[in-house]
């Protein structure tokens, strides 16, 4: 399985500021590029902060003090690499509590943003989509079963496992894979054995 990782998600960079980069002039680019934070990089394009609307708003409240990008931005800049999966960058969110990364490459500089709508593109996957994955990668080339050994339902990401298997320990191995696959909400276990000879239980399961 293929996931989409942070450089299919990302967007790429077009616009940043330096440090000393006027309050009005961030303003004026946040409206015209219809963004709610710019990254501020130093003379060689890497990162070392983020001033956000939030940022704009305290330094106006506050109304003293200097008002450059370098003043107001969030530093030390959290950044994400192109290669990394959604599922890492969604975590590296979570644990610094940030709302978007800045994504470098490897010699540290900047070439895209990654915001967390940008992470929900994953699951605006079509679900034809989803399905034709979880048949063709998991069902086939991981688990080498026959591809109407399962079928397969997909509704609004909610996936639904129903069909008779030989085996019973293949059962949770394919929901767990299925759980990994881009877009999946939830999976739900309908499957039955025959060497079982009732069904495998199931709740759905929270992806």
């Amino acid at each position: 399985m293929r996931h989409r990782s942070v450089a299919d998600l990302m967007t790429p960079t077009a616009v940043a500021v330096q440090p000393g980069t006027s309050f009005k002039e961030i303003a004026r680019l946040l409206d015209e590029y219809g963004i709610t934070a710019v990254p501020v990089v130093d003379d060689e394009n890497r990162p070392v902060g983020v001033v956000s609307e939030a940022d704009l708003l305290r330094r106006h409240t506050a109304k003293d003090g200097p008002s450059t990008a370098e003043a107001m931005m969030s530093s030390p800049v959290v950044t994400a690499r192109p290669s990394w999966t959604a599922v890492e960058a969604a975590r590296l969110m979570e644990r610094h509590r940030v709302k978007r990364l800045p994504v470098v490459d490897a010699e540290g500089k900047l070439i895209g943003v990654l915001s967390r709508s940008d992470l929900l593109q994953l699951f605006l996957r079509r679900d034809r989509s989803i399905q034709e994955e979880i048949r063709e990668d998991v069902v086939v080339r991981i688990l080498r079963l026959s591809p109407s050994a399962v079928h397969i339902d997909v509704d609004e990401g909610r996936v639904t496992l129903s069909g008779t298997l030989d085996r019973a320990g293949i059962g949770p191995i394919l929901v767990r894979l299925c759980e990994t696959v881009d877009g999946v909400v939830e999976v739900e276990d309908r499957l039955t054995y025959e060497d079982a000879g009732g069904t495998a239980g199931g709740e759905a399961a929270s992806a």
